[in-house]
């Protein structure tokens, strides 16, 4: 696979997620779908947080330790939320942009010790974002609105 690749693909994914979150209110970044879940702002704010730790803490190493999670009351609104979500993920593409085809296959250290291919890691990021993606979905179907149609 080439990096350019990863890029066009995880842009798509981005895409879907922005489609997804853009048909919330933000009436509903309180909503929990179920006794003891994560409310929806909860959920995309943890997509932000895991993106930038693992890419930032566990890949890059700019930071010396896994950072907290996003501070919900730094977050009232969807604006915010999405300018989060572009600031992190600017932070990944130019990384991205940064390697080389032949670097996806290089075997790194991750910041808690894990020995994996540089490609695995990053799909392992992306794959988390699909997930939460489907989830938050999920949850608009349960507000009665039509959900990401990927």
């Amino acid at each position: 696979m080439k990096v350019t690749k990863i890029i066009q693909i995880w842009s798509r994914i981005r895409g879907g997620l922005l489609e997804t979150i853009n048909k919330f209110t933000d009436e509903d970044l309180d909503y929990i779908a179920f006794e003891n879940g994560y409310s929806v702002k909860q959920i995309i704010l943890h997509i932000a947080h895991e993106e930038y730790g693992e890419i930032q803490f566990g890949l890059t190493r700019e930071l010396g330790e896994f950072p907290p999670q996003f501070r919900e009351d730094e977050y009232r609104g969807l604006e915010s939320i999405r300018a989060l979500l572009s600031s992190v993920h600017s932070e990944t593409i130019a990384y991205l942009e940064s390697l080389d085809d032949k670097d996806l296959d290089h075997e790194f250290e991750a910041g808690w010790g894990d020995t994996i291919p540089l490609i695995d890691f990053i799909l392992h990021v992306i794959e988390h974002e699909i997930h939460h993606r489907g989830e938050l979905s999920l949850v608009l179907g349960l507000l009665g609105r039509e959900g990401l149609d990927a």
